[in-house]
């Protein structure tokens, strides 16, 4: 061996060796903190913002626009019950009503009743009518209408009867028609329509057909049998309803009822008053 191996390195050599480590240490030393801050600065790139990601590119499809939320159904109210025709509104007992109902099996109470506010009734004439106002107002009405509307005219044949009166009549229908004949088309004194002063036998002016089944077939009868409802008039004893009724077919005999039921009944299609109130009928007298 040398003589400068056996004595060590000399020292420059060992000025080399440590600048050689001391280099070597500093490059470790930046070497791991060039990582440590790698991996800081690579995760906060790899999470955009929500700004960034936002950013679309010229080429990228518009984002949709988000559509505001939807408010929850409302739940619909109950529909208003539809109003329903007040049947009590006026009784059918009391003779003073205009809903009255007199029929064979319905006299009125008192038997000898009569109107207290009949008054004479201001339209062509036969038989000098009388009426209560009220009805009497709703006739003058309809002739007016019917002349207005046809430029014919219309005249009363015979509008209220009192209980004497209908007494006259009744027996002179017996005496010439027996006792059946005179029940199917006259009334017994208590049970005429005639006695409320709501009821009025309607003809042509001049005559035809006055008080016979074919007035229903002139001009006069068919309008009032398409109009009279309109005034609060029913025509009282229909055709068919001979057998609810207990009369032959009246198309002159109009019963003023007002115009609410009027309208009603013409609504319904119910012809009677007996079918409306739910009333037994009457063909016959107890």
């Amino acid at each position: 061996m040398s003589e400068p191996t056996r004595r060590g390195a000399s020292p420059r050599v060992r000025r080399r060796r440590t600048l050689v480590v001391a280099t070597a240490v500093v490059l470790v030393i930046a070497g791991a903190g060039a990582v440590i801050l790698g991996g800081i600065t690579g995760r906060a790139a790899t999470a955009p913002t929500a700004a960034a990601t936002a950013t679309t590119t010229p080429d990228a499809e518009p984002a949709e626009p988000t559509e505001p939320p939807r408010p929850s159904p409302s739940t619909s109210p109950e529909p208003a019950p539809a109003p329903t025709f007040n049947r009590a509104a006026h009784s059918i007992d009391d003779p003073d009503s205009i809903w009255v109902v007199v029929d064979k099996l319905r006299p009125f109470n008192p038997v000898d009743y009569a109107p207290g506010d009949l008054v004479d009734v201001p339209v062509p004439f036969a038989n000098p009518p009388q009426m209560r106002v009220e009805a009497s107002d709703a006739v003058v009405a309809l002739f007016a209408a019917f002349t207005a509307d046809t430029g014919l005219a219309l005249q009363s044949q015979s509008a209220y009867r009192s209980f004497d009166t209908q007494t006259t009549v009744y027996n002179r229908d017996i005496a010439s028609l027996g006792q059946a004949g005179a029940d199917l088309s006259t009334a017994r004194p208590g049970t005429s329509e005639h006695q409320t002063g709501l009821t009025i036998d309607i003809s042509a002016q001049p005559g035809q057909c006055s008080l016979n089944a074919c007035f229903a077939d002139t001009p006069h009868g068919q309008w009032l049998a398409a109009n009279a409802w309109r005034f609060g008039f029913l025509l009282r004893y229909p055709a068919d309803k001979v057998a609810v009724t207990g009369y032959e077919f009246e198309p002159w005999h109009y019963r003023y009822i007002g115009i609410d039921l009027a309208t009603e009944m013409h609504n319904t299609g119910v012809t009677t008053l007996e079918e409306f109130f739910g009333l037994p009928a009457a063909p016959s007298y107890n």
